[in-house]
């Protein structure tokens, strides 16, 4: 089965019964009842159609033209940045002595795992393979290059690589490590159909990241957020949503740098 059939027929399951309902309002009433409503910073992106794209009748072709996007703008950009990525792995190479490129498994589509490709911006000795242990604000693993790198989110460019090999898409779910924990429990226990976010492929961004939701996930509350608009996504996917989030990511990590 093609992967775009794979991914089609997870969001006509995900569009259907109680994992429906359960993923627009679980996370909800959770903010209402137990944090104040300001606790969940306020989305900027937002699908503006309430029907799920799995109810299209295009959207298998949208599935294919997506994946098309993807080739077309990660080759057009690899050879635009070029230059400055040899710029970035010199300067990595010359501050610290190790590999430029951090690899790590990550979930995929389906919950197939694959090698992510980063730009090191930790110093090896204290880098967690497993990728248990998150990164914090001033985390003295990271390299004084690595925190540059991070704030502009230029670290993430490698993955670009990934998008060609179809391991990932330019936006959806943010890939996670197998046994990645939210609010000190494995994410799954936290969030029961937390593995519903692999319907698609997982993304160099993603609507939850443009909303604000990204970082630790130590706030359980704030991992649930983050699922929620994930799920959100998925159910209501369409390429003027990619558009706009694409535009979001450039305008908020690129230009004014959120990242640590």
């Amino acid at each position: 089965m093609a992967k775009w059939q794979a991914q089609l027929f997870s969001l006509q399951l995900l569009s259907r019964g109680e994992a429906r309902r359960r993923a627009e309002h679980a996370s909800r009433r959770d903010w209402q009842f137990e944090r104040p409503v300001d606790a969940i910073p306020r989305a900027r992106v937002w699908p503006k159609s309430r029907r799920s794209c799995a109810e299209r009748s295009t959207i298998k072709h949208e599935l294919r033209l997506k994946r098309c996007f993807d080739i077309v703008v990660a080759l057009l950009l690899l050879m635009l940045l070029a230059p400055g990525l040899l710029i970035i792995a010199l300067a990595i190479k010359s501050t610290s002595p190790a590999p430029v490129l951090f690899r790590q498994r990550r979930y995929g589509t389906c919950n197939r795992t694959f090698e992510i490709l980063k730009f090191r911006t930790m110093f090896v000795d204290g880098a967690d393979p497993s990728g248990v242990t998150q990164t914090r604000q001033g985390d003295p693993r990271v390299t004084p290059l690595g925190r540059l790198l991070r704030q502009s989110s230029l670290d993430e460019l490698p993955q670009l690589w990934n998008v060609v090999k179809g391991d990932m898409s330019l936006v959806g779910p943010r890939p996670h490590v197998p046994g990645m924990l939210a609010g000190g429990v494995l994410y799954e226990e936290l969030v029961p159909n937390y593995f519903d976010r692999h319907c698609m492929r997982t993304g160099i961004t993603g609507l939850a990241q443009v909303n604000g939701l990204r970082g630790s996930t130590e706030d359980p509350l704030v991992a649930k957020a983050r699922i929620d608009q994930d799920l959100t996504y998925i159910r209501h996917w369409s390429l003027a949503l990619d558009l706009r989030i694409l535009w979001e990511t450039f305008r908020r990590e690129f230009l004014t740098g959120q990242g640590y």
